[in-house]
């Protein structure tokens, strides 16, 4: 950052509240502010008088707008022409620059920085976290550099140019990937056409591995991720809190289910780095036939329309934990069992993916972090 003068926000900004009585609205688009630096969002129409505000703020293109509970945590932002007349409650002050000294666009991006939402908590007031709140003069009273105006311009138009290629290159990911996935659906739907199937009984039956508790032990556990998103470690109990709880041993390549969620795709794989890991009572662990199946193709199986619908059937019961995977239920399933080749060459086409996907989630981080370590190379030193 260049020498830029430090100034106190409230010399280019000031209080500007377009407020409109509540009983001269029908209804009210209303908006939201999302915090870290994430701008408006939409919430929908309502109607004024089923509130208790007896007012609304509306949004003008080009003002500034903050969350007065919020603000310390990124709830700041501009008002783009998107949101031109849009409302707010009276919880969200908003404000008006001097056109002639600042670009509200560079206060907003200026504001999307860990650095300013720091400032704002110091000044937050209040008892816990959800009474903190930042008054209009306190969000004011903030110093922030100010090049000049052609300056500014130009500072928001290179970040802007990042912004727009960042969302440029998720969007190709997203569509290379729902490409892929399209090709995985396809590929799978040509390799159980005409297939025969068999129990899970008799491809992957169930496997129990109850060790023997120490008192004076460690064990691991593991979880499973709903809509297979795949398994995540827990804190280790000792041996004397797993106390009358069961727990499995759990070996990498072991086919897992989660009693309680499996009904919305809490079904994975044990990795290799899951080894030495534990189960309760409520995992159900199988153990797949290797000259009749793969793990990766159950699986995959499993988390289709198909599979999940046979997974809903194998689960009575009302929503959420009342909903329980029934062992003899899962055995009983029948799944489709193309010849052992077919399912290898299918798994490998999902290996593919799999690493795919993992490349892009690479670029993803890299993106996500080059944003804020750009703003921080342009802004930083004014603090």
């Amino acid at each position: 950052m260049k020498a830029w003068p430090i100034i106190p926000l409230r010399s280019v900004l000031y209080s500007h509240i377009d407020a409109v009585v509540s009983a001269q609205l029908n209804t009210v688009n209303l908006a939201g502010v999302y915090g870290f630096g994430r701008g408006l969002f939409k919430r929908g129409p309502i109607m004024p008088l089923d509130t208790t505000y007896k007012s609304f703020h509306r949004l003008n293109a080009g003002d500034f707008v903050i969350s007065s509970p919020k603000a310390w945590e990124g709830a700041v932002a501009r008002i783009s022409e998107e949101f031109d007349g849009w409302f707010l409650s009276p919880v969200f002050p908003t404000f008006r620059a001097d056109a002639e000294k600042l670009d509200t666009r560079f206060l907003d991006w200026y504001c999307k920085r860990d650095a300013v939402w720091r400032q704002l908590q110091g000044k937050a007031k209040g008892m816990g976290a959800r009474r903190e709140s930042v008054s209009p003069d306190q969000f004011l009273s903030i110093e922030v550099p100010l090049p000049p105006l052609a300056e500014q311009q130009a500072i928001v138009a290179r970040l802007d140019a990042l912004a727009e290629k960042t969302r440029q290159v998720e969007a190709h990911q997203d569509a290379v990937e729902h490409d892929a996935e399209h090709l995985l659906a396809l590929r799978f739907r040509d390799a159980i056409a005409n297939a025969a199937t068999r129990t899970m009984a008799e491809v992957a039956p169930l496997v129990r591995r109850e060790p023997s508790i120490d008192l004076n032990g460690s064990y691991p556990e593991l979880g499973i991720r709903s809509f297979g998103k795949g398994t995540f470690h827990k804190p280790p109990l000792s041996g004397s809190e797993v106390g009358t709880k069961r727990l499995y041993c759990i070996e990498p390549g072991d086919l897992l289910f989660s009693n309680v969620f499996a009904w919305e795709g809490a079904i994975a794989i044990a990795q290799p780095e899951d080894a030495g890991r534990f189960g309760s009572h409520r995992f159900i662990t199988c153990q797949v036939h290797p000259d009749l199946t793969t793990v990766a193709f159950l699986r995959y199986y499993f988390l289709t329309d198909e599979g999940m619908l046979k997974i809903g059937e194998a689960s009575p019961g009302g929503a959420g934990r009342n909903r329980t995977l029934g062992l003899e239920k899962l055995m009983a399933i029948e799944v489709p069992l193309p010849t052992l080749t077919t399912q290898q060459a299918f798994d490998r086409l999902q290996a593919e993916v799999a690493g795919l996907k993992a490349k892009h989630a690479a670029i993803r981080r890299a993106s996500t972090a080059l944003l804020p370590a750009t703003l921080e190379r342009v802004f930083a030193g004014g603090d």
